[in-house]
């Protein structure tokens, strides 16, 4: 059984996704739970203590009282995806990286398109702060397929723009 939440944020609206003891997704629209509709595998509880806590922490975030997460979460994904999704974890608030700046880092210097896909699929935007990663000349590419709205919103939040 999976657990979920819904927040309204000045991104728009967050779905919060958890098992009984992790933070296993965040959407940004309810399309999991249409292709779900026969399973009924997901509950609306948003006092779940994961869910909960995690919405906690978005709202700090939000408001700018927060740059990191401290929730406990489980993502599976191809050994590479975990590699990215893993050097996401380590850019810090309020800087940005180029594809090519992740690629040398995961030292996969030919691997960039590859880098962006990862960085497409990873199941924890904001959290895995995928939105800190930019063109390599300085330019927002895409940020969860056609969200680059949001991209630069949070990097507004985070001070990277002005």
């Amino acid at each position: 059984m999976y657990y979920y939440t819904r927040m309204n944020t000045e991104i728009g609206e967050i779905y919060i996704i958890c098992d009984d003891e992790y933070l296993m997704r965040i959407d940004f629209n309810d399309d999991f739970l249409k292709i779900d509709s026969k399973h009924h595998r997901y509950k609306h509880d948003p006092d779940h203590p994961i869910c909960k806590l995690v919405a906690n922490q978005m709202n700090e975030y939000f408001q700018g009282r927060r740059s990191t997460f401290a929730v406990p979460y489980k993502m599976t994904g191809t050994d590479f995806q975990m590699e990215v999704w893993e050097a996401l974890g380590n850019i810090s608030y309020g800087e940005v990286k180029c594809y090519q700046d992740i690629a040398r880092e995961i030292n996969r210097p030919l691997a960039v398109r590859a880098i962006g896909q990862a960085n497409r699929r990873n199941p924890l935007p904001i959290v895995i702060p995928c939105h800190r990663v930019i063109g390599k000349n300085k330019e927002l590419v895409g940020y969860a397929g056609d969200k680059i709205g949001m991209k630069e919103q949070l990097l507004k939040l985070e001070g990277v723009l002005a």
